[in-house]
């Protein structure tokens, strides 16, 4: 195992991750169904399909398209959407 690789996708994730949207559903989730262990299973189940779809994209576009225009792409969309959330428009 690479753990270097390991490493450094944990920390990407786990710091995008942190007090986002996700995390807020799962607390209101929790709160109102008295039953963290069952939200922390769906949440969980769920992530580990949009993580599985996430990476088989990522490896398929990687097959066509250098990994510097995706990255370039994806920094180039998160400025798009948080100058447009900065603007009201989203």
């Amino acid at each position: 195992m690479d753990f270097k690789v390991f490493l450094a996708t944990f920390g990407a994730v786990l710091l995008a991750e942190l007090a986002d949207k996700t995390q807020l559903v799962g607390i209101g989730m929790s709160a109102r169904s008295g039953k963290p262990l069952i939200v922390w299973l769906g949440s969980v189940s769920a992530y580990i399909i949009v993580t599985a779809v996430s990476v088989l994209i990522g490896s398929t576009l990687a097959k066509y398209i250098r990994p510097d225009v995706i990255r370039y792409f994806g920094a180039s969309v998160f400025v798009l959407m948080g100058a447009l959330m900065f603007l009201g428009k989203i």
